[in-house]
């Protein structure tokens, strides 16, 4: 098994975006073996199976989600599934991200327009739906 740092999160859950493959399949793991029950986002929710079974052989609960974070319905949705199924969410990595398969010279606005979409935008408002359910603490409170 590959080394991982040491950190304690027994009793939390994380949403890792962009959880399928690379660093995001990566955190998960990490996650799960640090002790966290985790919901996958995933561009495509039937590419989850077999990590969903890697976190649940470490002993935690693993929750796939249809999570195509260029569709902010299914950050909603995916946020909302985490709570219910898992009771609350305490952690929210955004992962997913993507760039630019062109030199910059030649990127057209649609290929811009979806880099800033996956790796702002997105990043924006699953952090926005994620602390939507919770109250902000009052020092964050303008008067």
């Amino acid at each position: 098994m590959a080394d991982f740092p040491s950190f304690e999160l027994h009793g939390r859950v994380a949403l890792v975006t962009g959880a399928a493959r690379g660093l995001g399949r990566a955190i998960s793991l990490a996650l799960a073996h640090a002790g966290a029950d985790v919901a996958l986002g995933l561009r495509d929710k039937n590419s989850g199976a077999s990590l969903v079974q890697e976190i649940e052989a470490l002993g935690r609960r693993a929750l796939a989600l249809q999570m195509d974070v260029l569709h902010l319905d299914q950050i909603a949705q995916a946020v909302a599934a985490t709570e219910a199924f898992f009771g609350k969410l305490d952690i929210l990595v955004n992962n997913a991200g993507g760039g630019f398969t062109n030199l910059a010279i030649d990127v057209p606005e649609e290929e811009f327009d979806i880099t800033l979409n996956i790796n702002l935008k997105s990043t924006f408002f699953a952090s926005q739906a994620v602390c939507a359910d919770h109250e902000a603490p009052e020092r964050w409170m303008h008067h």
